[in-house]
């Protein structure tokens, strides 16, 4: 077949491309955000705080859209027990981004934090920083691998090439550029990439449409021609299923680094919300294709095409249906502008991941846990070796690991039911503290851990309301696989509750440790009595050597030492839309 040469240099012209502009983006903004006292760390982290409206709109649609984002919403509009009824992700990802820009970006933009996790360790301290580092690690981390192995899988479908060589080939280049050029060049890599998603998609569907062994997806959308029809159903006793992981997207898709990565990089805070808006409809828009792919994948006779009599659900290969389209059912030359389309996708996220990983470590764990004294160029250079140990992380998972999809969908669990009730504590609820955050942190992992995870075959040790044994047949080997099933919405009862602890522990031992029913000398996290100790405050603002300064005080005095002062949460300088510094100072406006 020749389509394999061909390939080849379709995938080596495309990736010459992605690092040309990676590098060209690096060399162009080399000094921007650096000038003026400004540090080179926080310019790699958040891009000099000056990213544009076409660029800022391009790189914020990208922290969802890409390769798990497309292949993930076809394959849901595919699968017959499914349908575009549980295709949630377009909207679910859309309304994160709405529900953030109206009620995140601005609090967390305008107060000039650097990363996701700077409140956190204002407030509650670096132990409870490094505790909610772990997750969002762990989200980042395996959404990289994850959709690095689905890249893998890909390129095999349409190239006939090694899996572990493109994959490695894939991530070397991602790590290079973001290497390069921290979130400059992963914002203008991004514009490119979304570009050829959009265009390597739709020049595919037309195609694909006009193939004789697809049926009309108008009357397959509603009829059974050769499966159940692809707008799916919602059955009654999984409507509860259904809303709890809708909310898991909605609000599940706001507290990760790659957003505030972006929010944080606008110039300021309104703008910010600007661009969560446009991401919210570009979402929508780049999910088009996809839908419509996974609807021509449902409507197609298989035995007509060259992938074989067994349709792609049959041989366990629904995850890979919109490269199965673009292989079988599109002209080879037309296949090749979908492959860009998808290694595109899965680049723009990798890269977006890795160094959203490497900013939270380089920031909230070296250097304002353990070495405040560092240098900005040693924060530049732990930055750069976590880029490559984390992308290497990934990579490495993604080649050995076959449990990948699930460690994603746990850790994706863990984001929503510990880190999303942490933000909203930490934002908008005056007087939490570190004992509540960790009550909160702990009532959540358990509850969500004791409802299993098919995924990782983990049983369930807590059987919530209305939870059934479902039988899995693998239609190839015939073997059966029973797995538990949790019709309650269990993930976000979850969330409320580690919510609820959080306050209600906070309270309880303010009142505690307050009211003198508990001796100061047992406030051994410093949270409520000692609550403005030097740890606490972590050089947040230093107006004075004294131990006695209460935040109340602290919180409208501007600095005096610069921007640039090792371990300053709050970048005064940016500011531009609210002089809040704290998310104490937030709590106590009038």
């Amino acid at each position: 077949m020749t389509i394999h040469a061909e390939g080849l240099v379709a995938i080596v012209v495309f990736y010459l491309l992605i690092l040309f502009v990676g590098i060209w983006a690096a060399w162009k903004n080399k000094n921007s955000g650096v000038g003026d006292g400004g540090d080179r760390s926080e310019s790699i982290m958040v891009g000099g705080r000056d990213i544009g409206l076409f660029v800022g709109g391009f790189t914020m649609t990208a922290t969802w859209v890409g390769g798990g984002y497309i292949n993930g919403t076809a394959e849901y509009v595919y699968l017959p027990d499914f349908g575009l009824a549980w295709a949630q992700a377009p909207f679910g990802y859309a309304l994160s981004l709405v529900v953030g820009g109206l009620f995140f970006a601005k609090p967390m933009r305008s107060r000039g934090y650097v990363t996701m996790l700077d409140p956190f360790q204002q407030l509650y301290g670096k132990r409870m920083g490094g505790l909610l580092f772990i997750p969002a690690l762990m989200g980042e981390i395996f959404w990289s691998a994850a959709i690095l192995s689905a890249l893998g899988a890909t390129l095999s479908v349409i190239v006939d090439i090694n899996i572990n060589m493109s994959v490695i080939i894939s991530a070397l280049i991602a790590i290079f550029y973001t290497l390069v050029g921290g979130l400059y060049s992963v914002a203008y890599t991004d514009v490119v990439q979304l570009f050829c998603i959009f265009v390597g998609l739709w020049i595919s569907v037309p195609f694909a449409l006009s193939n004789p062994a697809v049926s009309d997806i108008g009357v397959s959308a509603k009829e059974e021609i050769y499966q159940s029809p692809w707008l799916g159903k919602i059955e009654p006793g999984d409507k509860w299923l259904w809303a709890d992981n809708f909310c898991l997207l909605m609000l599940g898709g706001i507290p990760w680094q790659v957003y505030f990565q972006r929010v944080l990089s606008a110039s300021s805070a309104t703008y910010a919300q600007v661009l969560s808006f446009l991401a919210a409809f570009g979402c929508l828009v780049m999910a088009v294709p996809s839908v419509l792919i996974g609807a021509i994948g449902a409507s197609t006779d298989w035995n007509q095409t060259t992938y074989g009599p067994l349709p792609p659900k049959d041989k366990e290969e629904s995850d890979m249906i919109l490269p199965i389209v673009l292989q079988h059912l599109c002209p080879p030359y037309v296949s090749f502008f979908g492959l860009g389309a998808v290694s595109a996708a899965v680049m723009s996220s990798a890269d977006s991941s890795i160094l959203s990983a490497s900013s939270m470590f380089a920031r909230n764990i070296y250097q304002l846990a353990f070495r405040q004294s560092a240098s900005d160029r040693e924060i530049v250079w732990v930055m750069r070796l976590t880029i490559f140990v984390f992308g290497a992380l990934a990579t490495a998972m993604a080649l050995l690991t076959g449990s990948v999809y699930g460690l994603w969908y746990l850790s994706s669990d863990l984001v929503y039911v510990i880190i999303f009730p942490q933000l909203l504590s930490v934002l908008f609820i005056k007087g939490t503290n570190t004992y509540g955050s960790v009550a909160g942190y702990i009532f959540g992992l358990l509850l969500r851990i004791g409802g299993g995870e098919p995924y990782l075959k983990l049983p369930p040790f807590i059987y919530y309301p209305g939870w059934v044994t479902q039988e899995k047949i693998h239609h190839l080997t015939g073997d059966k696989e029973y797995f538990i099933k949790q019709r309650f919405p269990f993930k976000s009862v979850s969330m409320v509750a580690s919510f609820l602890a959080n306050v209600v522990f906070s309270y309880l031992t303010k009142y505690l440790f307050e009211s003198g029913m508990l001796s100061h000398k047992y406030d051994f996290l410093d949270a409520v009595v000692s609550k403005h100790s030097k740890e606490i405050m972590d050089k947040a603002t230093l107006v004075s050597n004294h131990d006695n300064i209460i935040l109340s005080e602290m919180a409208p005095v501007k600095q005096a030492l610069g921007a640039s002062l090792a371990g300053t949460f709050a970048n005064t300088e940016v500011l531009s839309d609210d002089g809040a510094s704290s998310p104490e100072a937030f709590h106590n406006e009038d």
